[in-house]
């Protein structure tokens, strides 16, 4: 027995609790970054159990450091980096939130006033990050003096950056941060150094013109993903459970070593109660000798067909889906309606970009997690909830694609596309959605607004993911919206969603979607809208008045969106797929 308890003790108790088991997942991630990476990983957590702030709940948290390094004092105005010396770290070390920087020389105020960080930052699309050059700037870039003391003075009363002005009191030199913004900022802004604040100060060759962003603003940081909904692996309860703690198993060489598991771990005690001690370790045997299937980058793939099939009999913790009749109205465009009773969506974090957000599978521009290595975990937040799966009749979406192709707001939008993605330097001839898409995703965002008015609740929390492929792009082509709400909580979400499902309310619901896309209250400048890659605005007839919803809703940006495709409006008819 000792010998079987080292055996265990070699198990790395700790390291199995953070990890998820997610295959699929898995196989996308190293598709994407590498087959180095072996382990999905729950972010770390310490329950509060009471109020104590010195307990160790409220000791759990990241490594920091100082960004931007330029640093404002709040009473005079002036500007110093931190090197400087001339700024003070008041640190409190019972309350680490109320820790800052302090200016103790300031002639404007009788206490040392804090210190803010400066309100602008510089960024590239490759996702590089920097210091705004505010001693360069002040001085239009020509030889600087040699000890200069910057102030930023507010010369209007709006707040702009056309009100705000770098000022060196050494030599009097000026600029107004207008030379920052527009055409203007190509001539006067540096090239990118190829920084990351959060990997150190290691710098990488960049050759893009920086940017000036906003301190805090919401293009400073977009996340790079991958997600996936847990789906039943098949084999009954048992392989489910199995399955679910593979991370306990994958390395127990003999059954006694699962014998003495049992006994000692609560969690698989409590998980494994009233199994057979064989049965268990045969069923961990058949998934050894199973191996782990590859998805590759297919990732919607067994997702459509879980879907489009229901739960088929099989048993998951995770995954519960009840096929239904559509509306009757909608018959004819809607083949069927699937009431997802429970889900789980696992996503993991592959990078972040900078400036616009990144294609789904697309990952230059990316900047990583980490610098010295190639990563072999990747970060991973698990949510549980509801949804509703609308699957749309094949035929008649094949119909409507034949009729829209050449159509000119396609045309349009087709050739936008290519010149958003040669502004990125990516491959202008790939990536575009299709047709289906964009009238997937519209239809989409019209119901999340309507639902929210309805289920209770906002559209901010309510998540898109299109299931869009046209014929001979994949094993079969797939036409479908699921609508889903998540919370990270064990229990998930209340049935709020799923119950707007039946029959007897999704009829409605559609309907009064459709109606109030034919109808834009900032018509007709709405329905006028052209896509516009210079913007980023890869849409026509959408605005926040109509389609566009929050980022954390939508899977592509707030693009590949166009209300004509489903009804007629003021600028184009003809198009809809709605009568």
């Amino acid at each position: 027995m000792n010998r079987y308890r080292r055996l265990y003790e070699l198990i790395d108790l700790d390291a199995i609790d953070a990890v998820i088991t997610e295959e699929r997942l898995l196989s996308a991630v190293q598709a994407r970054l590498g087959p180095q990476v072996d382990r999905l990983l729950a972010l770390p957590a310490e329950p509060q159990t009471t109020n104590n702030p010195y307990d160790d709940w409220a000791r759990v948290g990241i490594p920091v450091s100082v960004f931007p390094r330029w640093l404002r004092c709040t009473a005079c105005n002036r500007l110093f980096p931190v090197a400087s010396g001339a700024l003070k770290l008041d640190h409190n070390a019972h309350r680490i939130d109320k820790t800052r920087y302090t200016h103790p020389n300031c002639d404007k105020a009788r206490r040392p006033p804090p210190a803010v960080p400066a309100r602008f930052v510089t960024g590239c699309t490759n996702g590089h990050l920097d210091e705004f050059p505010w001693v360069q700037f002040a001085h239009d870039g020509v030889p600087q003096c040699a000890n200069p003391i910057l102030r930023v003075n507010d010369v209007g009363s709006g707040g702009r950056a056309t009100d705000l002005q770098v000022a060196c009191l050494t030599c009097g030199a000026k600029s107004t941060l207008a030379k920052a913004f527009g055409p203007i900022a190509k001539t006067v802004m540096p090239q990118c150094r190829g920084r990351h604040p959060h990997l150190g100060q290691a710098s990488e060759p960049c050759s893009e013109q920086l940017r000036t962003m906003v301190l805090g603003a919401s293009n400073l940081w977009f996340n790079a993903s991958v997600s996936v909904l847990s789906l039943p692996v098949g084999g009954g309860s048992l392989a489910q459970l199995v399955y679910d703690h593979w991370a306990a198993f994958d390395k127990m060489p003999v059954k006694e070593v699962l014998v003495y598991a049992l006994a000692s771990d609560r969690v698989l005690a409590a998980a494994f109660a009233g199994e057979d001690i064989d049965e268990i370790w045969a069923a961990i045997e058949a998934r050894k000798a199973g191996g782990i299937p590859s998805t590759g980058s297919d990732v919607r793939g067994p997702e459509w067909a879980a879907l489009t099939n229901g739960s088929s009999g099989q048993t998951s913790p995770h995954f519960e889906a009840e096929p239904i009749a559509p509306p009757a109205a909608f018959a004819s465009k809607i083949a069927s309606v699937t009431l997802a009773h429970r889900l789980r969506v696992v996503t993991a974090l592959c990078g972040f970009t900078r400036i616009s957000a990144g294609e789904p599978d697309d990952l230059r521009g990316v900047s990583p997690l980490e610098s010295k290595r190639a990563p072999t975990w990747v970060p991973v937040v698990e949510n549980r909830g509801e949804g509703i799966f609308l699957r749309f009749d094949e035929a008649a979406v094949q119909a409507w694609e034949a009729n829209a192709f050449d159509n000119p707001l396609f045309e349009s939008m087709r050739r936008e596309h290519r010149g958003w993605r040669s502004a990125r330097g990516l491959d202008p001839t790939v990536g575009w959605p299709s047709e289906r898409y964009v009238l997937l995703h519209s239809l989409s965002h019209a119901l999340i607004n309507e639902l929210a008015i309805e289920c209770g609740y906002s559209s901010a929390s309510l998540t898109e993911r299109i299931y869009s492929r046209r014929p001979g792009e994949g094993p079969e082509p797939m036409a479908g919206i699921l609508l889903y709400t998540s919370a990270p909580d064990a229990e998930g979400t209340l049935g709020g969603l799923v119950n707007l499902g039946q029959a007897s309310e999704l009829g409605p619901i559609l309907q009064r979607a459709i109606e109030r896309a034919g109808l834009c209250s900032s018509d007709p400048l709405c329905s006028d809208h052209e896509p516009d890659a210079a913007n980023s605005s890869i849409h026509g007839a959408a605005c926040h008045a109509c389609l566009l919803v929050a980022e954390t809703s939508c899977e592509r940006g707030n693009r590949y969106l166009d209300r004509s495709t489903l009804v007629d409006t003021f600028r184009h008819t003809g198009l809809e797929h709605f009568a």
